[in-house]
């Protein structure tokens, strides 16, 4: 079902906590940026995204859709191997708030925002709030890499080789730029996408409060 959806580029003060600033990052981004350009498909299902080629960053920082509840589609029902070669599914998650971040360790933004949404998950477990990274590009030694580095504590899918999660959400929702987080409602279905890095945790927060504050 196509995304009927509310735009609301929520801003707010300058990050209370990176790990890297823009202007370190400056230059990375900029480089980044000219390969999502080129790599980058207008429609998620095209063939380069399905190929695994749709996986550069495209410069549209902290953008954020909301999809009202009469408007979102079907439950996303996905799954695969972590890092730590555990099986997971989203069956185990059921009736969580769940925040999908889509990553991978060479890519300039993720590693921007990584402490933010550790930030938010550290708020947030324990109340009905779940985390997940979806991993496009790496295999599990440099994801476990990217966590101990930057403190990330959630797990993340590593998709490279099957693609099983990314192609799962692909038919629910497009996902055009890496870094891409998604927020799910407790039935699972897509409720909020920020493209591009977050500006805050304070915008993700507002939009996990919001979803835990809907009737399931």
């Amino acid at each position: 079902m196509p995304l009927a959806s509310t735009v609301r580029p929520i801003r707010s003060g300058r990050r209370s906590r990176t790990r890297l600033t823009r202007g370190a990052v400056g230059a990375a981004l900029a480089a980044v940026f000219a390969i999502g350009l080129s790599a980058c498909a207008p429609d998620a299902v095209s063939d380069s995204f399905l190929s695994g080629e749709n996986t550069g960053y495209v410069a549209a920082d902290g953008a954020v859709v909301e999809i009202p509840v009469a408007e979102r589609g079907e439950p996303v029902v996905y799954g695969g191997v972590t890092e730590d070669g555990e099986r997971f599914d989203s069956a185990d998650i059921a009736g969580q708030v769940t925040v999908v971040n889509f990553w991978y360790a060479g890519c300039a933004p993720c590693r921007l925002e990584a402490g933010d949404l550790e930030e938010v998950w550290q708020k947030f477990e324990g109340e009905g709030v779940a985390f997940v990274g979806i991993n496009t590009r790496d295999q599990a030694d440099t994801a476990k890499a990217f966590s101990k580095e930057f403190g990330v504590t959630y797990p993340s899918l590593i998709d490279v080789d099957t693609a099983e999660a990314k192609l799962a959400f692909a038919a629910a929702v497009p996902i055009q730029a890496t870094p891409t987080t998604l927020v799910l409602d407790k039935q699972g279905r897509v409720a909020a996408r920020i493209i591009g890095p977050i500006e805050s945790p304070s915008i993700l927060s507002t939009l996990v409060k919001d979803a835990l504050a809907e009737d399931s």
